[in-house]
């Protein structure tokens, strides 16, 4: 197994390979801060969407019921029994006497 480089072997090796660029004679180009990559970057952004929209959708119930029918129906247990539940019985006054098991 190829052991993982630790984040200080990747940084040494980036600005190894930062510092063989700019010595070959390569340019880093600033930019401003604020500038945007978009042509127009004041025009509002545009959909990524466009030309489909719900309405142009055609629904396709069977193949939805067909989907449908393929999923395991749910287990029904025919001889299920509740498991009984531990009731506490109270005195008059609201005072834990005993606790029974309850079937409900």
């Amino acid at each position: 197994m190829k052991p993982t480089k630790t984040r200080r072997e990747l940084h040494a090796e980036l600005q190894a390979q930062i510092d063989a660029f700019i010595q070959e004679g390569g340019n880093v180009a600033e930019v401003p801060r604020g500038i945007s990559g978009r042509p127009y970057a004041q025009a509002p952004l545009l959909s990524l969407f466009e030309g489909q929209s719900p309405e142009d959708r055609t629904p396709i119930p069977e193949v939805v019921a067909a989907i449908e029918a393929r999923r395991k129906p749910q287990v029904q247990h025919k001889n299920f029994k509740p498991r009984p539940k531990k009731k506490v019985i109270l005195d008059d006054f609201g005072q834990p006497l005993r606790w029974e098991w309850v079937e409900e």
